[in-house]
């Protein structure tokens, strides 16, 4: 039975160390181009993204039309989404930058506020947001993953849960208009 447990708690010590993640960043701190905010979130930017749950299928396909500016260290993203099936909705995004490397951000249906970290060309953006389904509405947290990979382009991967639990994957593909 102690064997058992010994076991038991180096497998839990090992998952629970794979899912550990640096608040603080530096794990990009080398890579180019380095995202300012401000910079890349500033004019308008179109995006191409699909949901996939959590077995891989891809459930929903959508276009956002971004208009972006910055006053100060107040942002406003104004999102206009696409969805495959017709239906359209709308997020408008008001992000503050309260520290070198740290915004928060808020939106009706964020759930409290989103808190975002750059790191070199990357931002970890995290919150949780109120989700229709059905008739019901669901709060499910996100962890996104931005990459800027040039002056123009970002992808964006966010992975979904409820309860600790997988959910499903967001991709996304944004392009800033010259």
């Amino acid at each position: 039975m102690k064997s058992f447990l010994k076991i038991l708690l180096v497998m839990l010590v090992v998952l629970l160390s794979g899912c550990s993640t640096t608040s603080e960043g530096n794990t990009y701190a080398d890579q180019q181009p380095t995202l300012s905010l401000p910079q890349y979130f500033n004019g308008t930017l179109d995006a191409w993204g699909m949901f996939q749950d959590r077995s891989g299928k891809v459930v929903k396909r959508f276009t956002v039309v971004i208009q972006c500016k910055w006053e100060g260290d107040t942002g406003t993203l104004d999102e206009d989404f696409t969805y495959s099936d017709g239906t359209k909705q709308r997020r408008i995004w008001t992000l503050k930058k309260i520290g070198p490397n740290k915004f928060t951000g808020t939106a009706a249906d964020i759930v409290g506020e989103a808190i975002g970290i750059t790191d070199g060309n990357t931002l970890r953006w995290k919150y949780v947001l109120a989700l229709p389904v059905n008739g019901h509405t669901i709060n499910v947290s996100f962890d996104d993953l931005m990459v800027q990979m040039d002056q123009r382009i970002m992808l964006n991967h966010a992975v979904m849960s409820k309860f600790g639990f997988k959910v499903g994957d967001i991709s996304l593909s944004f392009t800033k208009r010259p």
